[in-house]
């Protein structure tokens, strides 16, 4: 081998290597990247789910008052009320299902049949942005 191969293949020697840093410091950002779009869509799932339970349990609320029209005044519950005993079941739940969840309930009447307004508030973690889901249904 001639002098002038040699001195060209000491100059390449530390390009793979180099070549290799580079790839590993890109890999690392895409690997960084790929983590917090799977934490952002576990957030995003959670809070999901938590408007799904909201959902279902103000259909729930909304079907015990269909078959007891009778006394659906006695649903009624302000915000930071006491639940009267035909709701407290139902207010437990929804506290079992949804941490930290308040509920409002409003029953109006409205010529022959009663406006129902459900909502559901709750804070998925502490100082986030809450959430609120509102039903509003006539009974007749």
């Amino acid at each position: 081998m001639s002098a002038m191969n040699a001195r060209r293949l000491q100059r390449q020697g530390g390009v793979a290597l180099l070549e290799v840093m580079i790839a590993v410091i890109l890999l690392g950002i895409g690997l960084l990247g790929a983590i917090g779009l799977q934490a952002r869509s576990y957030a995003a799932l959670a809070d999901a789910g938590q408007r799904a339970e909201a959902t279902i349990q103000a259909d729930k609320l909304l079907g015990m008052m269909n078959n007891d029209v009778a006394n659906i005044a006695g649903y009624a519950l302000a915000a930071d009320g006491q639940a009267g005993s035909a709701l407290a079941p139902w207010l437990a739940e929804t506290r079992a299902l949804i941490p930290g969840a308040t509920a409002t309930v409003t029953v109006a009447r409205q010529g022959t049949r009663w406006r129902v307004d459900v909502t559901i508030a709750w804070r998925r973690k502490q100082g986030g942005d809450g959430n609120r889901h509102q039903v509003t249904a006539y009974v007749v």
